[in-house]
C-alpha cells in the first residue's frame, strides 16, 4: 500500500504557515496556542482548513484576553 506524500500546493502552504504560527506561539510562551496548532497542521493533511479554523481561534481568543 502507498501513501501520497504530496498534496496541493495551497495545501503544503497552509500546512507550513499553521507551523510558523506554532512557532511563533513558542517564542511568545503560549504553549496552549502551540499545541493547539501543532495539533491543527497534524490534521490539515487529512482535513483542509483545519489550520485556518485554529489560527482564526488563536488570535480571536487572543483579542478577548
Amino acid at each position: 500500500m502507498q501513501t501520497q506524500s504530496r498534496g496541493s500546493p495551497l495545501g503544503n502552504l497552509a500546512i507550513v504557515s499553521t507551523l510558523v504560527d506554532a512557532a511563533m506561539a513558542v517564542r511568545r510562551g503560549e504553549h496552549w496556542a502551540a499545541a493547539l496548532l501543532l495539533g491543527a497542521a497534524a490534521l490539515s493533511t487529512r482535513i483542509p482548513g483545519a489550520g485556518v479554523v485554529a489560527s482564526a481561534l488563536v488570535r480571536l481568543v487572543r483579542r478577548l484576553r
